[in-house]
């Protein structure tokens, strides 16, 4: 039960950041909320698995960590306007 007010409040950061990928005011701001709130779910995996003690969710977690990585890096070339 220690780890729900854990969850609740990574929950409620994810909103925060949602919300600021549907209001920013220009493309690297979006792309930046959008980062932070893979980032935010990576963790909330994790503490998920703390929570129910299965270790799948970290496996999903890392490679949920590392396809969000490339489809930044993928979406930050594409917003500066180089060739890939």
């Amino acid at each position: 039960m220690m780890w729900l007010p854990a969850t609740i409040v990574i929950a409620v950061c994810v909103l925060a950041c949602i919300f600021r990928v549907f209001i920013g005011p220009g493309a690297p701001t979006r792309l930046v909320a959008f980062d932070t709130t893979n980032t935010l779910v990576v963790a909330l995996l994790v503490v998920l698995a703390f929570m129910f003690e299965q270790v799948v969710f970290v496996d999903v977690a890392i490679v949920y960590a590392v396809l969000s990585f490339i489809t930044t890096l993928y979406v930050a070339r594409f917003i500066e306007g180089k060739k890939f």
